[in-house]
């Protein structure tokens, strides 16, 4: 990881942070209906990558704990990635909004 200093210049936490906030927007509109539901399990899970990154690199001089947030992490990506089906099935997005995200 040579001389990276904040978890912020990782690129792959820059790109969770991205999708984050794609997903927050998106949500927005969704039904009320959906509110406390499907909106507050794909805002959870989608912020949790880029946590679980940027725990990931205060852990690294840790091994097994830097893995457990990185697969913390990759398990977090697979979930959103999960929601996002849902969104897209229940034509709460676009298939086009939904391959992006993904």
């Amino acid at each position: 990881m040579g001389n990276i200093r904040s978890f912020k210049e990782l690129r792959v936490w820059q790109n969770g942070m991205d999708v984050a906030m794609i997903i927050f927007e998106v949500t927005k509109s969704l039904t009320v209906e959906e509110r406390f539901s499907l909106t507050d399990q794909i805002r959870r899970s989608s912020r949790s990558v880029a946590a679980n990154i940027s725990e990931a690199l205060r852990k690294r001089r840790y091994s097994g704990a830097f893995v457990s947030k990185l697969n913390d992490a990759e398990s977090e990506v697979a979930e959103t990635q999960t929601w996002i089906e849902i969104s897209l099935r229940c034509r709460y997005i676009s298939s086009e909004k939904a391959l992006e995200l993904t």
